[in-house]
């Protein structure tokens, strides 16, 4: 995408990957609002605020007013003193913001989608931002390609020997409407995605109840990954709960589904007939079943299209 007029102010320049806390001065009649990268509160840290000069301070507390806890009936004193509130507690519990590097807001943490790679482990743009900026960038996709992705989709279900249509709704329902990886609510007609939690490229199906619920950006993130790469240890044990998956399976290594392996063996002509019009497909399939499964399916055809193979590969005698 060719960028035109786009500007970024000198106080948003390198901010992308730095996270504040931002706090009102715990001065009662103060009004200012305080944004402080995290990196600078320390140990030790010292934050005077810009409009009224009080000191939030490390070991320092505000004192609201005293309070007495009496007994209604007898007057009885059970406890009496101040109502203080630690800088330290105050700071630290304070929510977390970053800047927007398109539109160079400066936003609470939970408005960008997780991304593990960056130091906030938040994406660069807002998740606002991010859906406007995908939907110009999908637009370049013309029709025929959205649908030739939709058949090649189709068939990889088919080949696993699972057709059945996906109940949306139920999946919704069963994720609570939020998405399993970053926990963002979705929108079930708007943003919500269903994932194939073992990988399709390795021949395993995707049905109402082994689906899994994420959010654009986490489905694109967990494109073609096994959840043991995608997911921490928690979430893969409740994703076993959720889907009916062993855990061990999803937990281990990533591996091809045997039976849809099996029912390709069974008749690689039906195969190689069935995938035809998708040859890099086909050669994918069967490097896939050969890397996983040590077995080549071209071995078991009756007959191979010399196209279908690797350059310099001859086809047995």
């Amino acid at each position: 995408m060719e960028k035109e007029g786009q500007s970024r102010p000198p106080h948003v320049a390198g901010q992308g990957d730095v996270a504040y806390k931002g706090f009102q001065c715990l001065r009662s009649e103060c009004q200012e609002f305080l944004f402080v990268p995290q990196a600078d509160i320390g140990p030790d840290f010292r934050i005077i605020c810009p409009a009224c000069a009080f000191v939030h301070q490390a070991g320092g507390k505000t004192t609201f007013f005293q309070y007495r806890l009496v007994h209604r009936d007898d007057g009885r004193v059970f406890e009496e003193g101040d109502f203080v509130v630690l800088h330290d507690d105050y700071v630290h519990e304070a929510q977390t913001y970053k800047y927007c590097l398109l539109c160079c807001a400066l936003k609470p943490l939970a408005f960008f989608d997780v991304h593990r790679a960056r130091r906030t482990g938040r994406q660069g743009e807002c998740r606002m931002c991010k859906t406007i900026y995908n939907g110009i960038k999908n637009q370049s996709r013309i029709t025929d390609q959205h649908r030739e992705a939709a058949q090649r989709r189709r068939l990889y279900q088919r080949l696993t020997g699972r057709t059945e249509n996906i109940d949306s709704n139920a999946v919704f329902t069963k994720f609570d409407g939020r998405c399993f990886r970053c926990n963002r609510q979705l929108n079930v007609d708007r943003d919500a995605n269903i994932d194939h939690t073992l990988p399709a490229r390795l021949l395993w199906p995707v049905t109402t109840d082994n689906a899994t619920l994420l959010c654009s950006s986490c489905n694109n993130e967990k494109h073609d990954r096994w959840p043991s790469v995608f997911y921490d240890a928690g979430q893969l044990k409740r994703l076993a709960v959720l889907t009916g998956y062993p855990y061990d399976l999803i937990a281990g290594p990533a591996i091809m589904n045997e039976d849809s392996v099996l029912k390709i063996l069974e008749d690689p002509d039906a195969f190689i007939e069935e995938l035809i019009r998708y040859q890099n497909e086909i050669r994918r399939v069967r490097h896939l079943i050969i890397q996983y499964g040590k077995t080549d399916i071209f071995e078991y055809a009756s007959h191979v299209p010399d196209h279908l193979r690797e350059p310099g590969e001859r086809a047995p005698s």
